[in-house]
């Protein structure tokens, strides 16, 4: 993530003018993206000290990799925060380059820590684009008890908001000096 969060936040080059469009859709999807994450770490349990087990409710019922899902639209809401609409298709491809990669290794992973479990897992749930639950539980997990120490693991992600709220006030104030 951290190129394109850094050319985001540096980028001033043909940047949208209009706040409303990039704070309201960018805050948006950012938003999104942050909470499809913690539904996930409060299945995967990822963070936390807890035994891993083969996670398959939850986001996990409807696709394999939702906290990548989570980072692309992250990175989305953060090209559009950084005002560049531009750069979110350039995100996106470079997303998919990356964790295609990514996502190959650890199923390769996944195959051997959990065998038959997880090879029946792939044929049932799709790597990137929901089709339905495929008659995994999405509502199943323990909501209350992971909801807290999710939310903590998580709460670095707002840190992410830094270099565009600095990008923007900076603009601001070279502009102000500037009249």
């Amino acid at each position: 993530m951290v190129p394109m969060m850094l050319l985001a936040a540096l980028c001033t080059t043909a940047e949208t003018e209009n706040d409303l469009l990039a704070f309201g859709c960018g805050g948006l999807v950012f938003a999104l993206g942050v909470f499809l994450r913690i539904w996930a770490q409060m299945h995967l349990h990822y963070r936390l000290k807890i035994r891993k087990t083969l996670t398959v409710t939850g986001p996990y019922a409807l696709v394999r990799n939702p906290i990548y899902l989570g980072n692309t639209l992250i990175l989305a809401g953060a090209c559009m925060l950084a005002e560049l609409f531009w750069l979110v298709p350039i995100q996106i491809a470079y997303c998919a380059v990356v964790y295609t990669f990514t996502v190959r290794y650890e199923e390769d992973h996944l195959t051997e820590k959990y065998g038959d479990a997880y090879k029946e897992y792939v044929s049932l749930v799709p790597r990137w684009f929901p089709k339905g639950t495929a008659g995994l539980s999405v509502a199943e997990g323990s909501f209350g008890r992971y909801l807290s120490a999710s939310l903590l693991a998580e709460a670095h992600l707002l840190l992410l908001l830094v270099p565009f709220v600095v990008k923007e006030l900076g603009i601001a104030w070279i502009s102000h000096l500037h009249t």
